[in-house]
């Protein structure tokens, strides 16, 4: 599932290609006909993303419509320039206009929903690192008042929203965290860097549109290594990383499952 940084990039790439003009909507796999003929050959105004959500506003406020898309397991999208070609019957939704084409494929979500429906969302998400209207301390309220592993509250979308399993590994080896320990035993001032850390990697993120989380003294070129061969690319600390030595103290690097996902850690470095 794409991690917050993607789904923020996404935004950024759908207001570069349709605001400022008639969008051409479409439902080629016939799941949001409906709703594509009722946004057809208007304009998106606005793109937006909180956590793995994506909302894209057509028509002008207060009375645009929203289109909300959660890409879920298995939601790819892809732009490609015009002229688009024919679509294939997987495409849920397509936008087009004269220079640009972008298909949505297999989503969790893909609805036309109002602003009431749209604010439900965002009340129901922990505060988002890329967005400015985030409040940490709100998340911080649920974690130090929780038994739950710190990982396993990071995952937690309700907590804090855009983190995945690769930013979740990174950050607690980036503090030498123990991913085991209690919500409530993580300190406010642990938490405030956690928390400065994601706003910082995470925008890195968007900027690259890959996840890097090595410091400049761990890169291969600092330290003599090959580069990281994976398909997710990015140079990781322990994200799959698994009987692989660390970088810092070259013991191994473990996994194991936690919150329906798989761990990386490294027990050496992350004893606080």
């Amino acid at each position: 599932m794409p991690e917050g940084h993607t789904i923020h990039r996404l935004a950024q790439d759908y207001a570069a290609a349709f605001t400022g003009g008639a969008t051409r909507v479409t439902s080629p796999q016939g799941k949001f006909t409906d709703a594509a003929a009722l946004l057809d050959g208007t304009e998106l105004t606005t793109a937006e993303a909180h956590g793995k959500h994506l909302f894209l506003r057509f028509g002008p406020e207060p009375v645009g419509d929203w289109i909300h898309i959660h890409l879920g397991l298995f939601g790819k999208v892809a732009f490609g320039p015009a002229p688009a070609p024919p679509p294939t019957d997987t495409v849920r939704l397509r936008l087009a206009n004269d220079t640009t084409y972008v298909d949505l494929r297999g989503p969790t979500t893909c609805a036309l929903i109002t602003d009431a429906e749209k604010q439900a969302v965002h009340d129901r998400l922990g505060p988002d690192p890329l967005r400015t209207d985030a409040d940490p301390s709100a998340a911080y309220r649920r974690i130090c008042r929780s038994r739950t592993t710190i990982a396993a509250l990071l995952m937690d979308q309700k907590v804090i929203a855009g983190v995945g399993n690769v930013y979740r590994a990174e950050v607690l080896f980036r503090h030498t965290i123990d991913p085991y320990r209690p919500g409530r035993d993580i300190t406010p001032g642990e938490w405030e860097a956690m928390w400065a850390d994601l706003v910082e990697l995470m925008r890195e993120g968007v900027r690259n549109n890959r996840i890097d989380t090595v410091r400049p003294e761990h890169t291969p070129e600092a330290m003599g290594r090959p580069p990281r061969v994976d398909d997710h690319g990015g140079e990781v600390y322990v994200y799959r990383r698994a009987t692989l030595p660390c970088h810092i103290c070259g013991g191994e690097i473990r996994t194991a499952g936690l919150a329906a996902r798989n761990l990386f850690w490294c027990p050496t470095c992350q004893q606080n």
